[in-house]
C-alpha cells in the first residue's frame, strides 16, 4: 500500500451533496474529511493556544464567540501555521499539488473550515 493509500485509507467517508467547482470538491473530498479525522488534535491545539493566551472562551459572550475564535485563528500566525500543518500533513501528493495550484482559495477555505468546526464545540466540557 502505498503512502497516499494509506493516508486515504485512514480518512471517514462523508456522504456529502456533489461539487461542481473545483475547489469547492476539494473542500469536500478533501478537507472535510481530513478535518474530522483530525479533530481531537485540532481541539486540543486549539485548547492549549487559548490556555496560553489566557482566554477563557466562556467568558466571552456567545453572540461574540465565533468572531473571537476567528480572531484568534487568524491573527495568530503560529497558531494558525499549525493548524494547517495538522491539515496538510494529510494531503496525498495530488491534493497537495491541487492545494499549491489554488492556494489562496484553499486557504480561505480551510480557514474557515476550522474557525466552523471550533465554534461547534461545546466549550463547557
Amino acid at each position: 500500500m502505498t503512502n497516499d493509500a494509506a493516508r486515504l485509507a485512514l480518512r471517514p467517508v462523508l456522504s456529502l451533496a456533489p461539487a461542481t467547482a473545483p475547489t469547492e470538491n476539494f473542500q469536500n473530498e478533501t478537507l472535510r474529511p481530513i478535518l474530522k479525522m483530525q479533530h481531537e488534535l485540532l481541539l486540543g491545539l486549539f485548547r492549549f493556544a487559548l490556555a496560553k493566551r489566557k482566554i477563557n472562551l466562556l467568558q466571552v459572550p456567545v453572540k461574540d464567540r465565533f468572531a473571537r475564535i476567528k480572531e484568534v485563528v487568524t491573527r495568530d500566525k503560529h497558531l494558525r501555521g499549525m493548524l494547517f500543518g495538522l491539515v496538510i500533513g494529510q494531503f496525498t501528493a495530488a491534493e497537495f499539488e491541487f492545494f499549491l495550484a489554488h492556494d489562496e482559495d484553499a486557504n480561505r477555505r480551510i480557514t474557515n473550515l476550522l474557525v466552523e468546526r471550533l465554534h461547534s464545540v461545546d466549550w463547557r466540557v
